[in-house]
């Protein structure tokens, strides 16, 4: 992958850092809460969680949250975190949300998306021309937002930087603090949260996992992800990027 032009510029331990994450109805709560469980760690930092409104709210697997503010009343964000999960669907059609992402992304050191939080950030007009990753089920969709695919749990471009699907926003988050407040600092982290993965299954991935446990999921999910691609296809004409449909991801 290309050295990128720009980078995310380090803050000083003397300075805070503003953590802002959007939460939503029917987001996947591990986007949040593994980043969550890093950055929360980050020293001279706060945590801010938003949406439209301060009621409480679910994650699609039941899980409640309640934002600590609204939009309005959100604090500017040095660092900008965006969740997924199938809620991501109903983001997208959400010109308010995507409207503070956008100007909330212009002042942010750094942008972080987690899973398919990386298609609500490309809705938001901030991948265009810029490699990404996402969830393995929805990398063909990233080209629709005028982005490249990496083949990475991780990738960095610029002040953005995407996990890959769900766990992958643990890893992306001690890249972030590390950017932020130096490798020493995301190592401590690391230590303290014992993040020393040692899964008892190789199949954390499409490239390892069996080929019919591949296809079951895919076909478990195949309405959304139709959904999806429909959905990043209406955005693509907004957005007015050309993509070509025989191009790969």
């Amino acid at each position: 992958m290309p050295e990128s032009t720009a980078s995310i510029t380090p803050i000083p331990a003397d300075q805070h850092i503003q953590i802002s994450a959007i939460i939503f109805p029917r987001m996947d709560q591990i986007d949040l809460t593994g980043p969550f469980a890093v950055l929360s760690r980050l020293p001279n930092s706060s945590v801010q969680l938003v949406w439209k409104d301060t009621a409480p709210l679910r994650d699609f697997r039941g899980l409640g949250f309640v934002p600590d503010a609204t939009f309005a009343d959100a604090k500017p964000a040095d660092l900008l975190l965006v969740p997924g999960g199938p809620g991501q669907e109903d983001l997208m059609a959400d010109q308010v949300a995507l409207s503070f992402i956008a100007a909330q992304a212009k002042r942010a050191k750094c942008i972080f998306s987690i899973c398919t939080g990386a298609l609500v950030c490309g809705a938001a007009g901030l991948l265009n021309g810029r490699f990404a990753t996402t969830h393995w089920r929805s990398v063909h969709l990233l080209k629709y937002f005028g982005a490249t695919t990496v083949d990475q749990r991780v990738v960095v471009d610029g002040k953005v930087v995407c996990a890959a699907g769900l766990t992958a926003g643990i890893d992306g988050a001690l890249t972030v603090a590390a950017h932020l407040r130096g490798e020493a600092a995301a190592k401590a982290i690391q230590l303290e949260i014992q993040y020393a993965p040692e899964p008892p299954f190789d199949c954390g991935s499409p490239a390892s996992a069996p080929a019919e446990m591949v296809a079951r999921s895919r076909n478990a999910t195949a309405a959304l992800t139709a959904q999806r691609l429909a959905t990043a296809k209406r955005i693509a004409a907004k957005l007015q990027i050309a993509v070509s449909e025989n191009s790969g991801t």
